[in-house]
This record gives C-alpha cells, sequence and structure tokens, in this order.
C-alpha cells in the first residue's frame, strides 16, 4: 500500500544524537565526502516496529547529511530464509519511507552485482527511485550477490595464514570453545598446512562433504577474553536450495563473516547497528584488517534496540504466534510486525515521529507503548474526517417524528482542519444509540440518557426519554423519547443547555459493517519477566467484532482514508476485507487511553 503525505503534519527535525555527532564529524574532517549507510534484515520474517526504529535511522542519517541507504537482504542462511519475506520486506522499507526518505533509498540493477574493483563508493548503483514506477529493473542488493567475492575472501585469509579447515563436529567445537572466565582450547586441526586447507576448502566448496563434517575457522586466539574472537566459524557446508542463488551454492559464509564484507563491497561508511553487535564488532573489524583491503573501511557503530512495553519483539516469537495460529497472521494488527501496524491504520509518518521521539541511546530500556499511542493520536486527530458510527446499537424511536421523515444535518468533518468543510447526515425518526449511552437505574452525574432525562444528539438536537420498551428476558430492546427540535442551531431552544451530548445514526439510512476493536496482545508490560511463557499472558480480549452501524457517508469508504468515529476512537476500512456493500473496518486506537480501567476490570 502506498501513502500520501500531503495535509500531514511536518515530521520532526532531526535531532542530534552521538550517531549523527560521528557522521557529521566524519564529513567535517573530510573522511568522506559521501555518507553510505544500508538496512541489511535477513529475510527470514516479517519486519516488527524494532526494525521500524532502524529503518528510520539509517534513512534518517542519509535523508540528512545528503547521502544514501541501501536496502540489502542479508540472507546467508538458506536454511531459514523465503521470498516470502523478501517481498514482505520490500513493502514495508518502502512504506515507511515513501514520500519522506525514498530518495535516498539505494537500490541497484536487477541481475547486477558491484564490483569493488571498479565502484568507488558505490557511485554507480546510488539509483534513487521516487516513485514506484521508478523503481522498475532495480531490486535491494543481497548479501548473496557477493558469495564469489566473499569466498575469495576467505581463500586470502587461509592463503595468509588466518583460517583454517576444521573437521570438529559442533559440539566438540562447543566444549573446546571454552567459557567467559576460561580459556578455549586450539582445534587439533588449527595448524593445518595453508596447501591442505586451499584443498579442503576447495573440496568444501564443490559439494564433496556432508552437511557439519567441516567447518572454515578464522584463526584469532582461543585465549581472548572475547568469546566471539576464538576461532569463530567462518563457513559451514548446508546442502539447501537458496532462494536467490538456488543451487549454485553448497557452502554458505557465516553472518559475521559475510557482513562486514558486504558493507565494504557497497561501499558503506557507517555500519549501524544494534548493541547485542557490540561484542561482535572486534571480529568484524579483525576480518576487514586482516585482508588488507585497498579502500576505506567502514565503522561499526552500536545502538540500543527498542523494547516495547505489552508486545513481544522476537521473530522466533512472533513466528510462534503465528504458526499457532493465536494470531491470523503476519499482518495480525495486534501484532508490532510493521505490515501489522500498517494493516491497522497506523500511518507511516507517526512511526517515523514515534522513532523520532524516542531517540538513539547506548542502553537498553524498555519504552512505554503509550509513547507510540500518543504519536499515532496526534496525527490521527489532526488528519483524520469525522463520522458518526455506532457500534454497539440500540433503537431510539423520535415519537414526534412522521415515519420517513428526514432532517439533514450539517456535521464538521475535521474541527482541526477547517478546509475539510462539511456534510449532511440525516435525522429520522428511528435512530441509534450506543447502549452504554441509555441506562435504565442511572448512577449519580450520569449524564447520558435515562427515563425522564435530557441528552443532545451531536449536531442535531435535545431529546427527552419518555418511555423504554424491554424483550421478554427484561433488555432494554427500545427507547422512545420527544425530540426539541426547536434545540437545534437556529432554533428558538438553541441556547438550551443539558449536561450530556452523546453520538447516533439514522437507522434506516444507516451502513450495517463489520467492527473490529483491536487492543493490546498482552496484558502484562513485560510478557516474558521472570522467565515465563509469554503465552501465558496473551490478552483474551484483545480483539473484539461487533456489527455496527454507521453513518451513510461511510457505505463505500475510500481505501486508506482515516476517520475518527466520534467519542469512539481511530477506524480505517480494513484492506484486506473491506468491500463495497461489506465494509468491514478496524480500530486503530482509542480517542484516549483506557487500558488502566479495562485492566483493572480483568
Amino acid at each position: 500500500m502506498s501513502e500520501s503525505v500531503t495535509n500531514l503534519p511536518a515530521e520532526p527535525a532531526a535531532t542530534s544524537d552521538f550517531i549523527r555527532d560521528i557522521v557529521a564529524a566524519d564529513l567535517a574532517s573530510g573522511k568522506h565526502t559521501h555518507i553510505h549507510t544500508r538496512f541489511p534484515p535477513e529475510p527470514n520474517g516479517y519486519l516488527h516496529i524494532g526494525h521500524a526504529k532502524s529503518i528510520c535511522l539509517n534513512f534518517g542519517i542519509a535523508r540528512q547529511f545528503g547521502g544514501t541507504c541501501n536496502l540489502r537482504m542479508d540472507d546467508t542462511n538458506p536454511t531459514k530464509e523465503d521470498i516470502e519475506y523478501v517481498e514482505s520486506i520490500q513493502a514495508d522499507v518502502h512504506w515507511l519511507i515513501g514520500g519522506w526518505a525514498d530518495d535516498r533509498l539505494g537500490l541497484k540493477p536487477k541481475g547486477k552485482t558491484p564490483d569493488i574493483l571498479t565502484v568507488k563508493g558505490q557511485a554507480d548503483f546510488q539509483l534513487p527511485a521516487v516513485t514506484a514506477g521508478a523503481r522498475d529493473g532495480l531490486e535491494p542488493f543481497y548479501a548473496s550477490d557477493y558469495f564469489d567475492q566473499i569466498y575469495d575472501y576467505a581463500v586470502q585469509l587461509i592463503r595468509a595464514g588466518h583460517a583454517f579447515v576444521c573437521d570438529l563436529s559442533l559440539e566438540d567445537m562447543e566444549k573446546f570453545r571454552g567459557t567467559p572466565d576460561r580459556p578455549g582450547t586450539n582445534s587439533p586441526f588449527r595448524e593445518r598446512s595453508v596447501a591442505e586447507n586451499l584443498d579442503l576448502f576447495a573440496r568444501m566448496k564443490a559439494g564433496e562433504f556432508p552437511d557439519g563434517a567441516r567447518t572454515l575457522r578464522s584463526k584469532i586466539d582461543m585465549a581472548s577474553p572475547n568469546i566471539w574472537l576464538r576461532d569463530p566459524v567462518i563457513y559451514r557446508i548446508r546442502h539447501v536450495e537458496h532462494h536467490h542463488t538456488g543451487g549454485k551454492w553448497c557452502l554458505y559464509p557465516m553472518y559475521d563473516f559475510a557482513h562486514c564484507l558486504s558493507d565494504y563491497i557497497e561501499g558503506i561508511t557507517h555500519s549501524i547497528c544494534t548493541l547485542e553487535f557490540e561484542v561482535h564488532r572486534p571480529l568484524y573489524d579483525w576480518i576487514l584488517n586482516s585482508l588488507g583491503l585497498p579502500r576505506s573501511l567502514p565503522r561499526q557503530i552500536e545502538f540500543a534496540r527498542l523494547n516495547l512495553g505489552y508486545t513481544v519483539m522476537s521473530k522466533r516469537k512472533l513466528m510462534q504466534l503465528v504458526e499457532e495460529k493465536l494470531v491470523t497472521g503476519w499482518d495480525d494488527p495486534r501484532l508490532p510486525t510493521i505490515s501489522g501496524l500498517r494493516r491497522r491504520g497506523v500511518p507511516a509518518s507517526a512511526l517515523r515521529t514515534f522513532a523520532a521521539t524516542i531517540g538513539v541511546t547506548k542502553f537498553n530500556a524498555l519504552t512505554d507503548v503509550a509513547v507510540l499511542e500518543h504519536a499515532i493520536r496526534t496525527e490521527l486527530n489532526a488528519t483524520s474526517q469525522r463520522r458518526l458510527a455506532v457500534l454497539r446499537p440500540l433503537k431510539v424511536v423520535l415519537t414526534n417524528l412522521a415515519a420517513g421523515e428526514v432532517i439533514e444535518f450539517e456535521a464538521v468533518n475535521n474541527p482541526e482542519d477547517p478546509a475539510a468543510g462539511t456534510r449532511k447526515i440525516p435525522f429520522t425518526r428511528e435512530l441509534y444509540i450506543e447502549q452504554e449511552d441509555f441506562m435504565e437505574v442511572a448512577p449519580p452525574k450520569y449524564f447520558r440518557l435515562r427515563p425522564g432525562g435530557d441528552v443532545r444528539l451531536k449536531y442535531a438536537c435535545i431529546i427527552h426519554c419518555d418511555e423504554i420498551v424491554k424483550d421478554a428476558t427484561g433488555q432494554v430492546v427500545e427507547v422512545r423519547c420527544t425530540a426539541d427540535l426547536e434545540s437545534r442551531a437556529g432554533g428558538v431552544n438553541a441556547a438550551r443547555k443539558v449536561k450530556g451530548t452523546i453520538h447516533w445514526v439514522s437507522a434506516a439510512q444507516s451502513v450495517a459493517a463489520e467492527v473490529r476493536l483491536y487492543d493490546r496482545l498482552f496484558t502484562e508490560e513485560e510478557p516474558e519477566q521472570g522467565g515465563r511463557d509469554f503465552k501465558s499472558v496473551l490478552n483474551a480480549h484483545s480483539l473484539e467484532v461487533v456489527q455496527a452501524r454507521l453513518e451513510p457517508s461511510l457505505a463505500d469508504a475510500p481505501a486508506e482514508t482515516r476517520y475518527q468515529f466520534e467519542r469512539l476512537g481511530y477506524f480505517w476500512p480494513d484492506p484486506k476485507d473491506s468491500q463495497p456493500g461489506r465494509p468491514v473496518f478496524a480500530r486503530t486506537i482509542t480517542l484516549k487511553d483506557t487500558w488502566v480501567k479495562v485492566a483493572g476490570k480483568a
């Protein structure tokens, strides 16, 4: 789905942070003349809001400093990756940065691979895509496109005595590795000759050995206090088809080996990643420095990942929810996936505002989900059209209106935007109001409708409750009222005051619709706190489906149009299930945070 960025609130100005300070200093010193970042997800699942923070940071830096940000698939593990994830990642990135930073999006011609011997700073591949049409013939970068070059780099390490073929099983390798407070032990195969290592590595590539029989390991220091430097594996055998390279390879580089070299090949200047990779940085630098590469090297910088309350951010756990059908799919609007947030109706610009609000730090912390919700509400309040809708209808009969009589009242489309104008809404003898806006026995300070009481119908007039009608079970099914038509705007009683105002729709002219009321997926702010099973605190009330009545202007609501259902929240037509004549609306968010009240009832 594309998203127009016209008439949206101004995006927050880029603020300074420690990463931007480093980038600015590198430009000022002349170390770099063109900034090149990258967003490099592994295509083994759908992106989530934590990735959105990284996308906004990497593309935001490129945007701020006039650079480029490559979209790259770090696809080095074919057993877990799939073209479905590649396509979903592309869709998510294009949606999130569309109209904001897509002129800084680095793509490459399909089927073409950068050649570091001729490409300087990746200039030949800086092909911005301002529109979807401009992306024709272009594709993301793929680490798998560099497998030939990365293999050659591994051969260089072997020739320099920096890598060896190891026959230890994974179990034995773990035993030899040692612990953080105890040094490891050298592999018995560590001192193989260069010639033997070259021969074995070539035979590994040729497919001579089964999975797990041999690995290629870098030769660093088994006594290093950093376990990641204890002769880590840089290649393993996998006789598996790859989503991008097919059956060409049975030998695949490890992420740590491929990642830094992919950054180098693409001319990345600043390799920005989350804090868990801080301990990997010495290995990142060791690989690049050990190869004696001719161009300037990328610099890895780490920042704190996003941890958001009332959700889980692990791809593995999200996949568990999907595969166990605890949600409807990766785009379930209750999930923190970008596709789920998009389907829920969250604007891309609200996610960008959220990312700018929480900033970039060097320490991990739990972000209150209310910060995200505030960013969403602030934008939707400014941009959403107002409409009337009744989620749980209760019939009201205005006994002093004739059957078939229709009065039109004028309603404001958006009080935040006078240019949005007004519309006409029909007022008839039979109306619907919310069930909760009527109480037969009302408590003190209840200012909505009750027997013998008055209430104002928004945009219309005041009504007085004369009597009620109950069914055989004693439930109120109809409220009979008298309408004071002179209390409408321009009437002789227009100045008449009552304490309560409620919303309504015409029964005859309203539209039936399914409305999905989404809430937080978990009942606890930290679902995994104390090591508990995160699924044990799933919110049984995270989705409620109601059969609602909407004002007639919503019968054919345009796709991707967001509305405020007055007094209820922000909604939009579900992009997958809503159809002409059969509208389905999803609640993006309530008008205010009601979670404490709801949780207190649980």
